[in-house]
């Protein structure tokens, strides 16, 4: 419980120190933002500070740093090195200043951010690969909530044949996903997510001080980093792909600007941006922790069913479960509820309302009527349609499309962190904040795609394409500089 304590510490720390550092690095002021200059009353509409900050977490959260914690917590200890340092030093920042830059470009979405700052090469890419991103946690948000609905139904009500079929709560959840995506930002999303954002963080307090009530005994840093993993996986780099939501995630970057589009003033974006990533930091923390006591021992009926084996994300839900209704009862298991199945929706939603801005965006179709937002989300939700059924027509197409998703997360936020890099260096500000994690990220991405995505090599010879890839990044960056007498 000493590197928890610590850790948690390290996080409220890093938001008032090394957040207040980034904030000036990037310099707020007073000038019109987006949702003044160009308010519609759909997308450009101010809103209570609070209340985005509420949106942005669940935005970014959803079951995120619960599920992700849970399969990172089987690495052991070292998870929390990740979730500190990760959380504060590379994905707060990214998510701040990404958000910031949405709203020093209008509201922007981020191809065209990466576009601005990179290139119109990557920004074609950006634009198809972030699309395809957000269509995929569409598809994957709907499927997943659907089978829990159908187990709890099938659980609880067994002679209700209706709601035990999976088919029934796929179609529900869709058509919430259009009328959300569809309607004013401030109808729906604007009313539901405060209270699922309390419920999530309400579920992550009761934990935290069942934590230090029961006092479990969980393997602490110094106990040995390799030595305690469960997991046979290497740590690099399977751990910084697996805990995405709790440490950095490129999907946020793709939602800021949502709430870019909503702040009255810049000077709201470090509670906002960062502030609400170091609470999911937070959140990944406490799971994380809590995971670990059920991993590392056996407490609990029905334990080693679902701690058994490399795949865990297929039993996270289960573990939610399991964890909720022996440390918080009936109350907790209502959490369990709204935690595991309200919170992915509520990313599906947003990522498809994203999508849909972005391609707005690119084919220059304003969004203000009903009938030019149809024209987008027709096409856009016949793709998701698509997607869905080839997931459930195939045994592993769920697992296939998560194993993506994780990577193609990580690939967005590589891009994202150079767009920002070259941004601060146009401006003559402290870019090291954001060229290392990018450096990173870069590694980090190319050993994944290389040991365990596509080509299954050593692990040995990734890391050292890897790091070649690293260097020519580096290089390439370090020559743009001296040709646009940067340095």
């Amino acid at each position: 419980m000493i590197t928890f304590v610590l850790s948690l510490a390290a996080l409220v720390c890093g938001y008032f120190l090394y957040g207040r550092l980034v904030e000036k690095v990037f310099r707020p002021d007073d000038r019109p933002t987006p949702a003044i200059a160009k308010a519609d009353g759909v997308d450009f509409i101010v809103l209570p500070s609070w209340k985005i900050f509420m949106i942005q977490f669940l935005n970014i959260a959803g079951t995120g740093p619960i599920f992700g914690a849970i399969m990172g917590a089987k690495f052991g200890p070292s998870a929390y090195l990740w979730i500190v340092l990760g959380c504060i030093f590379a994905g707060a920042t990214h998510d701040y200043l990404s958000g910031m830059l949405s709203i020093r470009n209008g509201g922007a979405n981020l191809p065209e951010i990466i576009g601005k700052y990179l290139g119109n090469a990557p920004k074609q890419v950006m634009l198809i690969f972030s699309v395809f991103l957000l269509m995929m946690v569409g598809a994957v948000f709907v499927y997943s909530p659907a089978s829990l609905l159908q187990k709890l139904c099938m659980d609880t009500a067994p002679s209700v044949e209706l709601l035990g079929n999976s088919t029934f709560w796929i179609i529900i959840i869709f058509v919430y996903y259009i009328i959300a995506t569809m309607m004013p930002i401030d109808k729906i999303i604007g009313k539901i997510y405060p209270l699922f954002a309390f419920s999530l963080l309400f579920m992550a307090g009761a934990l935290l001080v069942m934590l230090f009530v029961k006092q479990p005994t969980i393997p602490e840093l110094w106990e040995g980093v390799g030595e305690a993993s469960l997991t046979t996986k290497n740590i690099f780099p399977c751990l910084f792909i697996t805990i995405a939501c709790g440490a950095i995630s490129g999907f946020h970057a793709t939602q800021s600007p949502l709430m870019a589009r909503c702040m009255k003033s810049e000077k709201m974006g470090r509670p906002i941006f960062y502030g609400a990533m170091i609470t999911e930091g937070l959140v990944a923390l406490i799971w994380a922790t809590v995971a670990m006591y059920f991993f590392y021992n056996e407490p609990t009926p029905g334990y080693q069913e679902l701690a058994g084996g490399e795949d865990v994300i297929s039993k996270a839900p289960g573990i939610v479960n399991l964890i909720c209704e022996n440390w918080l009862g009936v109350f907790g298991s209502i959490l369990a509820i709204l935690g595991v199945v309200a919170a992915p929706i509520t990313s599906g939603d947003t990522a498809l309302r994203s999508a849909r801005l972005i391609i707005a965006d690119f084919i220059h179709l304003e969004q203000k009527s009903i009938r030019k937002r149809l024209y987008v989300c027709i096409p856009m939700f016949a793709a998701v349609i698509a997607l869905l059924i080839w997931q459930m027509a195939n045994p592993e197409g769920f697992d296939v499309i998560w194993s993506w998703f994780g990577w193609s997360n990580q690939t967005l936020s590589v891009f994202t962190l150079w767009a920002i890099t070259v941004y601060l260096v146009q401006q003559h500000k402290n870019y090291f904040v954001t060229l290392i994690p990018a450096l990173l990220m870069t590694t980090v991405c190319t050993t994944y795609l290389f040991s365990e995505q596509v080509f299954s090599l050593d692990i040995t010879y990734a890391s050292c394409i890897a790091g070649a890839t690293c260097l020519i990044a580096l290089v390439w960056f370090i020559v743009w500089m001296k040709r646009n007498k940067r340095i």
